[in-house]
């Protein structure tokens, strides 16, 4: 029954997060946002809900390493799994915002989080807070360094049809994705925890594994259907992003709703150094030896990475 509980919050994650983003990009537009500002925030937040969710209902609950478990292991799985499948299907360019801009950041936000881990063993309020506020400091520079070149603005997830939708099928597009965000998250860690005290393994190891890898579907889908259909697989920048969203808006806001304690050591003292680690590895991999390229080789690299992870997390 755990695994039918997963599978069915897995689905109704999936369906209430387009919900929800078709919902919030329809109404951004009757608000008259540009386009550019709702494909770099709107979207971004709305496609982070399924997380939130997730962290928020575990947080509530009293299942912290299943809040700390989703973030880690989902930035693990987007650079490892879904960057790591994309490049073997086809090789991905790499522009130069992404080492002068997203990824210095999205280190910069990756070491702060082990050193409130570290520090106190918990994500309390304070932290929360400060995490949201570089989030929204991040915003506006990326806002702003968006503007001054507009060209490569990556804003292709923006779906303009959306500019005439009714109010009524908005809202009722809200309420489709609200419910369904929250059944979704109580079904997934309801049977998380059962399918973890099931087979005798810590909440943790499923969050890390299964919630993280789950959470991350419909990215992973959405960049392998592009690259076999060789158009524009990814964004590295939007996938930086999104590992900045992860940490910045879902473990911030969960934190400032519920602080965040830690339970289990190894996230502090094996997870979160994996989620460093994947992350810092772009940078030779960007230059070496052929630049500015993502190649398969470097795909095989992230991907075998990945399942390293996914089985010493099991074996330990």
């Amino acid at each position: 029954m755990s695994i039918v509980f997963i599978l069915i919050g897995l689905v109704l994650l999936v369906v209430g997060g387009e919900f929800l983003v078709r919902s919030s990009v329809a109404l951004s537009f009757k608000l008259n946002l540009s386009k550019m500002v709702i494909g770099l925030t709107v979207v971004s937040f709305a496609t982070s809900a399924p997380e939130l969710l997730v962290s928020l209902q575990a947080a509530l609950d009293g299942f912290s390493d299943i809040s700390l478990g989703n973030v880690i292991g989902s930035n693990i799985a987007n650079i490892g799994l879904v960057l790591g499948i994309t490049a073997i299907i086809t090789p991905l360019a790499i522009d130069r915002d992404f080492y002068r801009f997203n990824w210095p950041v999205m280190m910069i936000f990756s070491i702060a989080l082990y050193f409130f881990l570290s520090s106190g063993e918990n994500i309390s309020r304070l932290e929360g807070l400060c995490l949201l506020i570089a989030l929204v400091i991040y915003l506006i520079a990326l806002i702003t360094r968006s503007r001054k070149k507009a060209a490569a603005i990556e804003i292709e997830e923006v779906d303009e049809s959306l500019k005439v939708v009714s109010n009524f099928k908005m809202i009722l597009w809200l309420i489709i994705g609200g419910v369904s965000l929250w059944g979704g998250s109580e079904l997934l860690v309801e049977g998380a925890v059962d399918l973890a005290t099931t087979l005798g393994i810590s909440e943790r190891v499923i969050s890390v594994t299964m919630i993280s890898v789950g959470t991350s579907i419909p990215e992973l889908a959405a960049s392998v259907i592009a690259a076999l259909r060789k158009e524009k697989a990814l964004s590295l920048g939007n996938l930086i992003g999104s590992n900045i969203f992860n940490i910045a808006s879902v473990l911030g806001i969960t934190a400032l709703i519920e602080p965040i304690n830690l339970k289990s050591e190894a996230i502090i003292s094996n997870d979160i150094f994996w989620m460093i680690g994947v992350a810092f590895i772009l940078i030779p991999l960007a230059f070496l030896p052929k630049q500015f390229q993502l190649g398969r080789y470097k795909g095989v690299i992230l991907f075998v990475s990945y399942c390293i992870f996914v089985s010493l997390a099991f074996l330990g």
